[in-house]
C-alpha cells in the first residue's frame, strides 16, 4: 500500500500532507513547553524534564520525530524537482502568480529556510542534550532546562536568526497548513472555518516563539 502511495503523484503529496501535519502536532506540544519558560522556571523545568527522561519519549516518539521531518524534507525537495519538470514541459501554460500565490510558489525556498534552522536548533540544543546524558553521562538536573534556555538567547544575533526563521515558519504554515486539508480530503462545508484556524495558527504560533526568544534575550 505504501509503495503504491509512493509511486503516484497524488499518494506523495498525501504522505507529504500527513508528514506536515505530523510535524504540527511537535510544533503545537513544543511551543507549549517553550511558553512555560516565559512565566514559571519551575514549570519550564519539570515539563523539559519529562520530556527528556521520559523513555517513551526518547526512544520511540524522538526517532519517529527525526524520521518525519527527515522525509518531510526530502519529500517536498523530491516533488519540487518533479513540479519544476512539469512546469518546464507545461511553460506555455504556466504564468507564475496568476496560478498560484508567490507563498505557495517559494515553499521550497521557505522550507531551505526552515531546514538551517533546524540545522542550528539541533545544534543549540538537541546535540549538547545527547552529549549530556549519552556521552559525558551527567548526572541528571531536573532544574537545568531553564538556564540551558536562557542562555542560548543572551546572543543577539542568534535571537534575531531565530526569529527571522519564525517569519519563514509563518509564510510556509500559512500555504502548507490548510493545503494540507486538502490534500488528505478534508474538503467539507467546513473547510472555510479549517482555513481560519490554520491562518490563525500560522501567524500565532511562529510570533508566539519570536516573543519567546526576544523575552529571553531582553530579560537575560
Amino acid at each position: 500500500m505504501q509503495m503504491k502511495l509512493m509511486s503516484s503523484s497524488i499518494g506523495r503529496k498525501v504522505l507529504m500532507a500527513l508528514s506536515g501535519l505530523f510535524l504540527v502536532v511537535f510544533l503545537t506540544q513544543h511551543f507549549f513547553i517553550n511558553i512555560t519558560s516565559v512565566f514559571s522556571e519551575s514549570l519550564y523545568n519539570t515539563l523539559s524534564h519529562f520530556m527528556g527522561s521520559n523513555p517513551i519519549v526518547q526512544f520511540l516518539l524522538q526517532p519517529i520525530l527525526i524520521l518525519g521531518v527527515v522525509f518531510h524534507f526530502v519529500m517536498g525537495f523530491y516533488l519540487e524537482i518533479l513540479n519544476s519538470k512539469s512546469r518546464r514541459k507545461n511553460y506555455s501554460k504556466y504564468s507564475g502568480s496568476e496560478n498560484a500565490s508567490w507563498i505557495s510558489r517559494n515553499m521550497i525556498f521557505s522550507g531551505g529556510v526552515i531546514l538551517l534552522f533546524l540545522v542550528l536548533h539541533f545544534i543549540d540544543f538537541w546535540i549538547p542534550e545527547m552529549n549530556y546524558k549519552y556521552v559525558e553521562v551527567l548526572p541528571q538536573d531536573p532544574n537545568r532546562y531553564f538556564e540551558e534556555l536562557v542562555h542560548k538567547f543572551e546572543s543577539p544575533l542568534r535571537t534575531v536568526i531565530y526569529s527571522i526563521s519564525f517569519i519563514f515558519l509563518a509564510l510556509h504554515l500559512l500555504h502548507g497548513f490548510s493545503s494540507s486539508f486538502k490534500t488528505v480530503g478534508v474538503n467539507s462545508k467546513y473547510y472555510n472555518l479549517i482555513q481560519k484556524f490554520t491562518f490563525l495558527f500560522s501567524l500565532l504560533i511562529p510570533i508566539g516563539f519570536i516573543f519567546i526568544a526576544i523575552f529571553h534575550n531582553l530579560t537575560s
